[in-house]
């Protein structure tokens, strides 16, 4: 486990609930407050301006990161491999608070390693669907299989939020930082 009074907050929910733009909004409203961090994702997808700000690789270009140990964190969905390089482990140790959208399926084992909370992002099923079919990634089929997808819960003993992102961004994002400020050291 590492030491240090920081947090990592596993910021989590199905697709199209609005994790990223939580995230963002969060990152422009706390811009320069050194307390918080807000990697960006290693991600095997393209470069697309509407997605979030991450770091593209290819499969081999990911395996070859894994076999270097570059990462703190690592998941694969959706086709797709992801992964937060280790530099969060610095940044925990120095008191920040962590933040970044992963898997519900790492939340267990992540929380074995790291001072771990969780912040679920929520959405009404037909708020979901509408969002996953607007982003053109994926068909009607995959839209119904990211919506009906099944994940364990988060251990009881995780300190965990959730949040509705049905409404506008702003009351989602002002309630995320909140949680993240109330994570400081005072």
């Amino acid at each position: 486990m590492i030491s240090g009074n920081g947090r990592l907050v596993l910021v989590v929910g199905p697709s199209g609930a609005g994790k990223d733009s939580v995230l963002r909004f969060a990152m422009s409203r706390l811009s320069g407050d050194s307390r918080f961090s807000f990697p960006k994702r290693v991600i095997t997808r393209a470069i697309d301006a509407a997605s979030e700000d991450h770091e593209s690789v290819d499969w081999q270009g990911f395996d070859d990161l894994v076999n270097r140990g570059a990462f703190a964190l690592m998941w694969e969905a959706h086709g797709l491999k992801y992964g937060a390089r280790r530099t969060i482990e610095d940044d925990l140790a120095k008191g920040s608070i962590v933040a970044v959208n992963v898997s519900r399926t790492i939340i267990a084992e992540t929380a074995k390693r790291y001072p771990v909370v969780v912040v679920e992002i929520l959405a009404d099923p037909d708020v979901l669907a509408a969002r996953i079919a607007a982003r053109g990634r994926e068909d009607q089929h995959l839209v119904a299989g990211r919506i009906s997808r099944r994940v364990p819960a988060s251990p009881v003993t995780i300190p965990s939020h959730k949040i509705s992102n049905d409404g506008e961004l702003s009351a989602a994002g002002e309630e995320f930082c909140k949680v993240l400020e109330s994570l400081t050291v005072k």
